[in-house]
């Protein structure tokens, strides 16, 4: 058996994962992104790391600065920097507050102009599972129950507003005033459908890290439904997530996204781990690996890094995108802990040292994608909307805690 304290390349992966975190990718949002003359943070840095300062300011990328930081108070406690960290989590928090919560009829808007003035003020579900992922979080740093209690709040919107009483799961997308819209969809990208994968996963995330906090019975009894949603809904035969549904849970998409198979193995163990249930437990252990072992399979290009998506012709999809490599790093270190087969440890190191070859830039931050021959794509963002610290920075952070690097 290896020992995490001792094995060299655990011990090169929690080092370099520890001078990424600190040296690199929290540096970039402390010292690149702070608006000075609005508030809170410029909404986009482009691919050529050029500031777009009066870029719309999404209410993912907000949410993920407060969790990221947040989270790096949690655990780089003893860090000399922890103290900006918890600074620029409550700079986030604040500005979460100010500007992007809905006051009369509750929830976060999605997106805000760069002076701070609602623009989209639709209600994503998705984005109000990343504002429960994120209060919470900060509440778990500080102990500030005033977090919690909003945490609470976007938590009793969802189920009130979202949650489908007689089919169960989570309906994508409202209106201001909480009625429903005709286009769901996330981003242009998606499928128009009332249930996806990613909005699921994402509440789960939220609920399980809610759930570590506040242990309310009624939000135990949504994280165990959720949980069996994935296992029996959502992962497909073919050992892949189903991404589109329709109400009655009929599959409404045939492409497989490698990069939410692997993402989801480790965030659905977390959550039965949560609850404590040891049945769930064994089953999403289970799952993990099955879900692993199809990327592996499947997933890998030449170099060892992740493509993108396989679409329901069979067409590959074989760019290179930066969170999907941050996902692997968990997912399989994550593989490894369960069965302890040092070639997922070795999976995890291969694509460690691609993300350090390729996608770490030299201005700081990761870029968003490469080609297939590993060209950068200059037409995706540094930073922006969709492009935040929080897959990259988590799974820094996921290789510090179950590598005992601290």
């Amino acid at each position: 058996m290896i020992s995490v304290k001792t094995d060299p390349l655990t011990k090169q992966l929690r080092d370099e994962a520890f001078d990424e975190l600190t040296g690199n990718i929290l540096p970039y949002w402390m010292n690149k992104m702070k608006d000075e003359v609005h508030g809170g943070f410029y909404g986009r840095r482009n691919g050529y790391d050029e500031l777009i300062e009066q870029s719309d300011k999404g209410v993912i990328l907000n949410t993920r600065i407060l969790w990221t930081f947040a989270h790096a108070c949690r655990v780089l406690t003893n860090h000399p920097a922890n103290q900006h960290y918890h600074s620029i989590a409550t700079r986030a928090l604040h500005y979460i507050r100010d500007h992007f919560i809905d006051t009369e009829n509750g929830g976060l808007y999605w997106m805000v102009n760069f002076r701070g003035e609602p623009v989209y003020t639709k209600k994503q579900i998705y984005a109000q599972a990343f504002g429960i992922y994120a209060f919470t979080e900060y509440f778990r740093a500080t102990g500030d129950k005033t977090a919690l209690n909003d945490a609470i709040a976007l938590y009793k919107l969802i189920e009130q507003h979202s949650y489908d009483r007689t089919r169960s799961g989570y309906l994508e997308a409202f209106d201001r005033d909480w009625a429903v819209l005709e286009d769901l969809r996330l981003s242009d990208k998606d499928a128009n459908e009332r249930k996806t994968m990613n909005t699921h996963l994402h509440v789960l995330e939220a609920y399980t890290n809610l759930y570590a906090c506040w242990k309310n019975g009624q939000l135990a009894q949504q994280l165990e439904k959720l949980i069996f949603i994935f296992l029996d809904k959502i992962a497909s035969q073919k050992n892949h997530l189903d991404l589109f549904f329709d109400d009655d849970w009929n599959v409404k998409s045939s492409i497989i996204s490698f990069g939410h198979d692997i993402e989801a193995s480790w965030l659905l163990q977390e959550a039965a781990e949560v609850l404590d249930n040891p049945a769930l437990i064994s089953r999403s252990k289970d799952l993990a690996l099955k879900l692993v072992q199809a990327v592996d399979r499947e997933g890998l290009d030449a170099n060892g890094a992740l493509i993108n998506e396989i679409h329901g012709d069979g067409l590959k999809d074989t760019d290179i995108h930066w969170w999907p490599q941050a996902e692997a790093l968990v997912g399989y270190i994550n593989a490894w802990q369960i069965t302890n087969d040092p070639d997922y440890l070795s999976k995890a190191s291969v694509i460690w040292m691609f993300i350090k070859r390729h996608l770490v830039d030299s201005k700081g931050e990761w870029n968003w994608r490469l080609t297939e021959k590993l060209s950068v794509v200059r037409t995706e963002d540094k930073a922006g909307p969709w492009k935040c610290p929080y897959h990259n920075g988590r799974a820094c952070m996921e290789i510090l805690k179950r590598l005992e690097g601290l």
